[in-house]
């Protein structure tokens, strides 16, 4: 039985086992459901949880040790020769077993390897067995152990409740580690990086040329890493992003909350916010085609020089794509601003406008500011219309005439293909993502630090 299908059989036995419990809980209570501590429906849900929970940590348990012990036995069965095989080639010679057992092509097909190949195919099948057997019978096993502690006095509803609660800690805690383990794994690599490339060099570098020499006499290879005209680029195309999203999109908002009707408002939002649900690659045709064509004739009909790819072009369409996470968020979070604050200020001889400048803004600014922080944070991290409007020339300047290049771009043109994680020059993507991080998290400082002054102030 495979895993989806045990997994639907535990369903099915924890489902018997929550009948179980509501009916022998019915029946202790003898037709006066106040006789018990905890409603049936807890007792039912507590004998489900005890016959679903700890069967679903052994199956985990097996699953896992399941191919480690297989292939153990399998490589235990090799001859000699094989098995005193250093590390790296051992290693192969399991996936070409796996590769024959899954009927995948192999590089070697030796009768040997055919057998080990049967053989563990035969074990696979023993496992799951094996794992299945175990796992129905520890859930029945469980579930009739809570069935039998069920008691007109049991306290179902406080063990159910610190099961749940067990679950949602463990949540928490998965998705914390999950983040250590993000952040570590950048930063490990990183530090790898650091050791071929002195730091000083990555950030206070103005030369970007990753291109590693494989020979002493090759040309075109130079291997610099200065990392400023990446970032420079980043900040020149959010910055432009940002003073078309931020204006146009908090703009919206203020009128969409406090001054459209409510028939304006339920056609104008949802089609503002189908802004949101259009693929990058389309922005960027249109950043490419269209914005960049348009931008340089009217550069030439001034007398600028203006590239074809150019950060202003990259700029301007990537905050057209972000209004809507300035606009919606700041539209809910001026809703939410109490009725009682503008009538206070409207009794006072306030007029709207100054309602909305000096009570209702400064009330909502820590979820304007977050909504903000969510544009600028898209903004960092875009790619598409980068790529196809700003290209990838990283070129250190200041003009948004010119074309250049951002963090995630490079990232993404570092790792594309085969690389060596040996080198210095797919080390740098993980460099460049661990500085990113860094700035990322500056700005959810400052950002708190503003959300909490305002908070002092209006709460």
């Amino acid at each position: 039985m495979g895993s989806p299908s045990l997994i639907l059989a535990l369903l099915g036995l924890s489902s018997v086992s929550y009948y179980l419990g509501w009916r022998r809980s019915i029946s202790l209570a003898q037709g006066a459901v106040r006789n018990l501590h905890s409603l049936p429906g807890y007792h039912g849900l507590y004998t489900a949880l005890w016959a679903a929970v700890p069967a679903l940590l052994l199956l985990s348990i097996g699953v896992a040790l399941k191919g480690p012990i297989v292939t153990r036995i399998v490589v235990a069965d090799l001859p000699q020769e094989v098995q005193t095989l250093p590390a790296e080639r051992l290693n192969l010679v399991i996936n070409d077993i796996r590769n024959l057992a899954s009927g995948n092509i192999a590089s070697q097909r030796s009768p040997a390897m055919l057998a080990a190949a049967d053989r563990y195919v035969r074990l696979q099948g023993y496992g799951a067995i094996a794992i299945t057997v175990a796992v129905l019978v520890f859930a029945a096993f469980c579930g009739a152990m809570a069935w039998r502690t069920i008691n007109p006095g049991k306290r179902a509803r406080n063990s159910v409740e610190r099961i749940i609660l067990g679950f949602l800690m463990a949540s928490s805690t998965i998705a914390i580690l999950t983040t250590v383990g993000i952040v570590l794994s950048v930063l490990f690599e990183s530090l790898r990086f650091f050791q071929a490339v002195p730091v000083t060099e990555f950030i206070f570098g103005t030369e970007w040329s990753p291109q590693m020499a494989i020979r002493a006499d090759q040309v075109g290879a130079s291997g610099a890493f200065g990392a400023i005209p990446l970032f420079a680029g980043t900040l020149l195309i959010s910055f432009i992003a940002m003073l078309v999203a931020v204006p146009v999109g908090l703009m919206s908002a203020i009128y969409l909350a406090e001054y459209a009707r409510p028939r304006v408002r339920s056609v104008v939002k949802p089609l503002l916010e189908v802004l949101a649900g259009i693929p990058t690659v389309v922005y960027g045709f249109f950043a490419a085609l269209t914005v960049a064509p348009f931008i340089r004739g009217l550069g030439e009909s001034v007398g600028l020089d203006v590239a074809s790819e150019s950060a202003l072009a990259a700029g301007l369409v990537m905050g057209v794509m972000i209004i809507p996470f300035v606009s919606s968020l700041s539209d809910d979070v001026i809703n939410a601003v109490p009725q009682a604050m503008r009538d206070g200020a409207y009794a006072l001889g306030s007029t709207r406008s100054e309602t909305i400048r000096k009570v209702v803004i400064p009330a909502a600014l820590p979820g304007i500011v977050g909504g903000i922080l969510l544009a600028v944070s898209r903004a960092i991290g875009e790619t598409m219309i980068v790529v196809m409007a700003a290209g990838l020339a990283a070129n250190l300047t200041a003009n948004p005439l010119r074309a250049v290049t951002t963090v995630t771009v490079q990232i993404v043109t570092l790792l594309t293909g085969d690389q060596e994680f040996d080198s210095a020059k797919t080390l740098a993507a993980f460099a460049l993502g661990l500085v990113l991080f860094v700035v990322t998290l500056g700005l959810n400082v400052v950002a708190l630090q503003v959300v909490r002054k305002y908070r002092e102030q209006y709460e």
